[in-house]
């Protein structure tokens, strides 16, 4: 039998291609079986979340939503939040690490292209507003 970059493996009555390398198509399972099907409107809906998520890990990276006073009396419960928000951040990188091992070109190019917006957007200095004080331009 010739080497075959996909294997097909039996799960109930259904034979379920895996793909072990790189292929670009519409047709895949993303994340649930049969989802997003064999429909390219469901399959463009998948991409765009794939994408999404991604710009919300780097937005969860980067954001200090929950700020910590310094000898304050919330800080167990602060220190609670930002672990759940640590949680939520780890849990939506692992999906995103799952949907690209559908081995998609698809799905590891927008997962990529989500990584690189939300940097660009909430990681780097360039989309961010200046402040009056922390502005070292100003001479």
């Amino acid at each position: 039998m010739p080497y075959n970059s996909t294997v097909a493996t039996m799960l109930g009555r259904r034979r379920i291609p895996i793909h072990t390398t790189f292929y670009w198509g519409h047709k895949v399972d993303i994340l649930f079986r049969c989802w997003p099907g064999d429909s390219t409107a469901m399959y463009a809906v998948a991409l765009l979340l794939v994408f999404f998520m991604a710009v919300l890990v780097e937005w969860l990276s980067f954001t200090n939503i929950v700020k910590l006073k310094s000898r304050g009396s919330n800080d167990v419960v602060g220190g609670l939040l930002k672990t759940g928000l640590y949680g939520v951040r780890s849990g939506l990188s692992y999906m995103v690490m799952l949907a690209v091992m559908s081995f998609n070109g698809g799905v590891f190019v927008v997962a990529i292209c989500g990584h690189v917006i939300g940097f660009l957007i909430f990681g780097t200095r360039a989309m961010r507003k200046k402040s009056d004080g922390l502005d070292s331009s100003k001479p």
